[in-house]
């Protein structure tokens, strides 16, 4: 996790020395503005991931001696397929749409988001996935 840390350290300060430079050179309020949120998201995410290095033991791919068998062995649990999020993206796609055509549909949409959220959420409880 070092390796993450100081890349994304290293891109923060990059942010932190060309906002005022692009403020300068543009007086653009917009893009500076964003410029300098950046780097705030780039401080924030480099803490954390310095905090959870700090947590975890050494990875072999952040020690010098790491070979590529030091890294075998289970890595985690990876989901299996799921079409929950296709039809969450569409129930969200009516809401939208509600949006523009009509509250009721916008309604409609939003009951549609709620049921395709839970099954989403509760898809491990029920059928040949469930633990």
């Amino acid at each position: 996790m070092k390796a993450e840390t100081w890349t994304i350290v290293g891109v923060g300060v990059f942010f932190a020395l060309i906002a005022p430079i692009y403020w300068l050179l543009t007086e653009d309020w917009t893009g500076s503005t964003a410029l300098v949120m950046t780097c705030l998201l780039c401080v924030l995410l480099g803490f954390y991931l310095g905090v959870v290095a700090k947590q975890i033991p050494a990875r072999p791919e952040d020690r010098s001696d790491g070979e590529i068998s030091d890294g075998a062995g289970e890595l985690g649990f990876f989901p299996p397929y799921s079409w929950w999020p296709l039809f969450a993206a569409l129930a969200l796609t009516v809401v939208v749409l509600g949006v523009v055509i009509g509250w009721w549909l916008f309604i409609i949409g939003a009951g549609l988001i709620s049921l395709t959220i839970a099954g989403w959420m509760f898809e491990y409880y029920r059928g040949i996935h469930a633990h």
